[in-house]
């Protein structure tokens, strides 16, 4: 196996991890948890620019990176819900346009056909990380900072309420925009023609 299938795999247990700090109760666990996701992402940039740069792309590269990249993405937004940063509709809005996608790429594996990740798409998978990114580190930094009072602390917590709006709104409409860009790119396999 070589590095950047190691770096992949690599990822899939971060996120395993990242799934059980997250869940458990101890001091600190969400700024550990959001030391995890970054280490994650780091893999998913440097398995791909390894691949590409040193020519060491493999059928297993191809098939699991983009898979575990997604399990990544559903298992962060599903385990923001319970802390309560997170709506459950966008969980469901981003899990249920990744299936349709894969579901998609199943079709197309199935008459001989490979459809590519498109650049839209890699924008897409970008914001949601950012946005996970945004709601970890706004987690990690009520426990590292603690209850803020005053005056100030509404502000603080206004402008990271709204800043969470934005970037849900932006991941939102990137998700749906970009799979029913795609679902229409692609539409003559799922019609059978």
């Amino acid at each position: 196996m070589n590095l950047p299938n190691r770096l992949t795999v690599a990822r899939l247990l971060l996120t395993l991890c990242f799934v059980v700090v997250l869940s458990l109760e101890f001091p600190y666990h969400h700024t550990v948890a959001f030391a995890i996701f970054v280490l994650a992402t780091l893999t998913d940039y440097f398995d791909g620019e390894i691949a590409r740069r040193y020519n060491l792309v493999t059928n297993f590269g191809i098939l699991m990176d983009p898979l575990i990249d997604k399990i990544m993405v559903a298992a962060a937004f599903i385990t923001l819900i319970p802390r309560g940063v997170m709506p459950s509709w966008v969980a469901i809005v981003v899990i249920v346009r990744e299936f349709l996608i894969t579901g998609l790429r199943l079709l197309a594996a199935e008459k001989g056909q490979v459809l590519p990740a498109e650049n839209l798409g890699k924008h897409k998978t970008s914001w949601q990380i950012a946005t996970i990114l945004y709601f970890l580190l706004f987690l990690s930094s009520q426990e590292i900072f603690g209850r803020m009072e005053g005056a100030t602390a509404q502000v603080w917590l206004t402008a990271l309420y709204y800043g969470g709006l934005v970037m849900i709104a932006v991941t939102v409409t990137l998700t749906l925009f970009s799979g029913f860009r795609y679902l229409w790119k692609h539409w003559a396999l799922v019609g059978g023609t």
